[in-house]
């Protein structure tokens, strides 16, 4: 097993390393290339992206659906190129290349020191967001779901962590959650995946019932951190991501504290899907969100 991993490991920190040595342009051509050809290798994930694009927007046309689906492998090359330029950044080498957007909104988060939740999802630049925010001296917690291989892992983790963000395991970091809010925390939290019963409670996400992680709705309203819609959007007009902050979402708040959890999650996922049909392309659109059903509801997959 070990060795296995290790030969796995191998052409991962090469590609890595390659496109991290190549100037910026060639580096986001390199990762942008490798993305499209992925979208031609991975027939299994384009049946499960053109799937979604149909349950999501059935008004579309297949041509129009297949469009946006090559944006999403376009989206990911380039992210890629971004990961593996990290160690290279700095924030004077990098004032052209992120900009904030609402960043009054952080600010006005942060000043209540009741701890952030960061909501986001696997959209446009998700990765290139914690990295820019701690770059700029705002360190987060980060729940992830550790990756099989740990040489993988390792070095992941420590691209993620180079300016003081600490990565924890979905599995493992619940009762961290509530400890990290008394703080005054900020916490990073992927909605969008695919959740099981009981961890996860069904919303409607683009009007089909969704399996979603209730836990942030449910640690929010014992601790009335700030839940803060946050976006890495790529923006082609500007050549450049920008981090987007949306006001602070007001919590519901009816006594019911199921019921509310419930409420919640469904606002957070409505967060999330607006910022998606704004800018499609570069959702993960290749990930089965839609594959835990009600109990009777046929399988979509």
């Amino acid at each position: 097993m070990k060795l296995r991993h290790k030969l796995e490991y191998a052409p991962v920190w090469l590609l890595v390393h390659f496109i991290g040595i190549l100037p910026r342009p060639l580096a986001r051509a390199a990762g942008i290339l490798l993305g499209y050809k992925m979208y031609f290798l991975l027939a299994r994930l384009r049946r499960v992206g053109m799937r979604n694009l149909e349950l999501a927007f059935p008004e579309k046309s297949k041509r129009g659906r297949k469009k946006i689906l090559r944006g999403v492998y376009i989206s990911l090359g380039r992210q890629l190129a971004e990961f593996c330029l990290f160690p290279r950044y700095t924030r004077e080498n990098t004032k052209n290349l992120f900009s904030y957007d609402g960043f009054e909104n952080y600010e006005a988060a942060h000043a209540r020191e009741k701890g952030i939740f960061y909501l986001t999802a696997h959209f446009g630049g998700w990765e290139v967001s914690s990295f820019v925010h701690s770059m700029h001296g705002h360190p987060m917690h980060i729940i992830v779901r550790d990756l099989d291989n740990p040489y993988v892992q390792r070095l992941v983790q420590r691209y993620r962590s180079l300016h003081g963000n600490q990565t924890h395991d979905k599995d493992g970091f619940a009762r961290g959650l509530i400890e990290a809010m008394r703080h005054g925390e900020g916490v990073g939290a992927l909605m969008d995946t695919n959740m099981t019963p009981p961890q996860g409670v069904f919303v409607n996400f683009f009007g089909t019932p969704a399996c979603t992680a209730s836990g942030i709705a449910r640690v929010a309203l014992r601790t009335d951190a700030a839940v803060i819609p946050a976006f890495m959007i790529w923006d082609s007009v500007l050549g450049r991501y920008r981090l987007r902050f949306e006001p602070a979402l007001e919590l519901i708040r009816t006594g019911d504290d199921d019921a509310d959890a419930i409420a919640n999650t469904a606002r957070f996922t409505r967060a999330i899907e607006d910022i998606v049909r704004r800018f499609p392309d570069q959702w993960l659109w290749v990930h089965r969100r839609w594959k835990t059903r009600p109990e009777g509801q046929p399988p979509i997959y």
